[in-house]
């Protein structure tokens, strides 16, 4: 009988953004959707429905999220100027 091998230490998990944005100040997800911010570039990453979006923070500082319940599913992201609803950032793809 073959002795037992130890365990393989579990993977991290494989981020889903782009690896050229470099690591998100803050990420999360809500109800299947997730959200990343780069303050750096400037841009915010969503992901719904397995599709990712790329939206321009301008000079936005993400720090958090809130999601409305409903067919609309928008999204309001926290921010030093107060609350800022995605529908008013640029999105470029």
């Amino acid at each position: 009988m073959k002795p037992m091998e130890p365990m393989k230490p579990m993977k991290g998990m494989e981020p889903w953004w782009p690896k050229d944005l470099g690591d998100p100040a803050t990420s999360g997800a809500q109800n299947g959707m997730k959200y990343a911010f780069f303050p750096d570039k400037h841009r915010l990453l969503i992901e719904r429905d397995d599709q990712v979006s790329t939206y321009d923070s301008g000079d936005h500082r993400i720090g958090g999220v809130s999601q409305s319940d409903g067919a609309s599913k928008s999204l309001t992201f926290a921010s030093q100027s107060g609350d800022v609803d995605l529908a008013s950032l640029k999105k470029l793809g």
